[in-house]
């Protein structure tokens, strides 16, 4: 295969989570310039609407849907309709997340369980319904979305949220656990961790800590659009087929 061959997308259809803004909107025009379709979810239809405008001079066919994938019924609903509607799902991302911030010792209970319900059982349930589908079909990449706040700890003058950096640590395990699972039937799953890339969720520890992240940057820089870009495409492409289990860091060298 051609580099060119091995990176299209042509004819493919993936489910992007959260891909109405910040990232999954990065992740979204990655795959879609690449030639993929896209069925799109999140909680909030006007962002998605948004994005699928944004795509649409693309040539390839979006699909937004209201999504909560805390709820079974709205995931089942979200993967048989790609299903039916582009007959196959080759690519899931599961990017939609949460994050509350506070001392360990003050985190109300409910709070806790809202983190871990969007960021790891909102991912488990995607998986496990589109994971169905890919094992009919006998393949299919899951893309999931870590962080390297879950590569270990984090000054709480920088970060103060236990339950995102303990939800992101069991998605990593999830992603390498699923590998060693589903692998032998034709299935890879893999993950990113960002480090601090400019989106809605990161905007109040960047104004207060910015700087200080910055000096702790080896690249001395933020994230960009095309620096997730060229990820995701290399996971949810033929360029990967001999990954899975893997967690790609893209931080600038934050966690070196």
């Amino acid at each position: 295969m051609t580099v060119q061959e091995l990176f299209s997308l042509q004819g493919k259809t993936a489910i992007v989570t959260g891909g109405g803004r910040g990232l999954g909107q990065y992740m979204a025009m990655a795959l879609a310039e690449a030639g993929a379709n896209l069925v799109l979810g999140a909680r909030h239809l006007d962002a998605l609407e948004e994005t699928a405008r944004m795509l649409k001079p693309l040539g390839v066919n979006v699909l937004p849907l209201t999504l909560d994938v805390t709820v079974p019924d709205d995931v089942r609903r979200v993967v048989d309709t790609a299903r039916e509607t582009f007959g196959t799902i080759d690519i899931l991302v599961n990017n939609s997340g949460t994050v509350w911030g506070s001392p360990p010792e003050d985190m109300p209970l409910e709070a806790w369980a809202k983190v871990f319900a969007v960021n790891v059982t909102g991912t488990f349930l995607m998986s496990q319904a589109v994971g169905q589908v890919m094992l009919q079909q006998g393949y299919g990449k899951i893309i999931n979305m870590a962080s390297v706040a879950g590569l270990g700890g984090i000054d709480p003058r920088v970060m103060d949220a236990l339950a995102y950096n303990s939800s992101k640590g069991a998605v990593i395990a999830m992603t390498r656990d699923l590998a060693q699972k589903w692998g032998p039937r034709g299935i890879q799953v893999n993950a990113i961790a960002p480090g601090w890339f400019p989106t809605k969720m990161s905007q109040g520890v960047l104004a207060r800590r910015g700087n200080e992240i910055l000096d702790a940057t080896p690249l001395r820089r933020f994230g960009t659009e095309n620096d997730i870009k060229g990820v995701v495409l290399l996971l949810a492409s033929s360029a990967s087929d001999f990954m899975t289990g893997s967690i790609v860091v893209v931080d600038g060298g934050i966690s070196a």
